[in-house]
């Protein structure tokens, strides 16, 4: 897809651009400026807030963006972004692009359930060399092989060629780095309900466990509807979509640490069927299993990258 059949700022229903590409911009938008996606992305969105405040919404998750905030979005979940209701504008880099697997261990400690990465706050000092980095993403993307660099403020530049979406990938790496190392995880959310976190404990410790509603609920002296309703309230998302969060996770993890087939990694994870497992794996996390394992060893391998 070349750069001109991307809109130069997407609208509702637009969609995302394919997950094979490395597309990126730089937007300074107005209030009104908005984009919902129902069905959510093909690829994932990466976003660096430079001014102003921007509002991501993946799922039943939501968090307002300021500068020096790096905000995440996963593929496959219904989002949307928008200028926050009542901020003059909002400035931000953008990127759209198939994470490399090595990203997804970074970005842990910052996600939600339904894949939203807040990755915030960023020691101010650091700033100026994270948006060095998305200039660099952008530039790279534009190289064409010669000594001109796409200009920042031409509008959107996809990469075309291996070695420009890799130098691109680079760049963005770095800014993925920098900012994960360096904020701070956050805090679990205070005044969650002792039987919510009890579940919560449950799911975490044994995701693979043939968990049901009506069991969470026997373990929590709750009755089902009343876990179901308390549990969805107070997190945002439903008991069983919680737990099979919590198995993909751990699929990752294994993936990650074993040498595991796969068929035994859906099977130690909960998933009854390998097939269902690739397909939500593969929607969560942006590649099938195998893949992913290969992009996580393929990284290590690297010299320097190693334990």
């Amino acid at each position: 897809m070349p750069a001109d059949d991307l809109p130069t700022a997407a609208g509702t229903g637009d969609p995302s651009p394919p997950p094979g590409l490395v597309v990126a911009a730089h937007f300074d938008e107005g209030p009104g400026y908005g984009v919902d996606r129902p069905g959510g992305s093909d690829s994932w969105l990466f976003t660096w807030t430079t001014g102003g405040r921007g509002r991501l919404r993946q799922g039943t998750s939501e968090v307002r963006a300021g500068a020096g905030d790096l905000v995440v979005l996963a593929p496959g979940v219904p989002h949307g972004y928008a200028v926050e209701p009542g901020a003059p504008h909002w400035r931000f880099w953008w990127a759209h692009c198939q994470a490399r697997p090595s990203w997804t261990p970074w970005l842990r400690p910052y996600g939600t359930d339904d894949g939203l990465y807040a990755v915030t706050p960023v020691p101010e000092a650091l700033h100026p060399r994270v948006e060095a980095a998305f200039r660099r993403l952008y530039a790279d993307a534009g190289w064409t092989g010669g000594a001109e660099e796409a200009p920042e403020g031409s509008g959107i530049v996809v990469a075309h060629g291996t070695t420009a979406r890799e130098l691109a990938l680079c760049a963005l790496e770095e800014a993925v780095l920098l900012t994960t190392a360096a904020a701070r995880a956050p805090l679990p959310p205070p005044g969650l309900d002792e039987r919510v976190r009890r579940v919560q404990a449950l799911l975490a410790a044994d995701p693979g466990a043939p968990h049901t509603v009506d069991s969470l609920a026997a373990r929590v002296a709750l009755s089902p509807s009343r876990l179901s309703h308390l549990f969805t309230e107070q997190t945002g998302q439903s008991p069983m979509r919680a737990l099979r969060e919590a198995r993909l996770r751990h699929a990752a993890r294994l993936l990650e640490g074993t040498d595991l087939p796969v068929e035994r990694v859906a099977a130690a994870s909960g998933f009854v069927s390998p097939f269902h497992f690739t397909r939500v794996f593969r929607a969560r996390y942006g590649s099938p299993p195998g893949a992913y394992r290969d992009g996580i060893r393929s990284t290590m391998d690297v010299p320097g990258n190693r334990p």
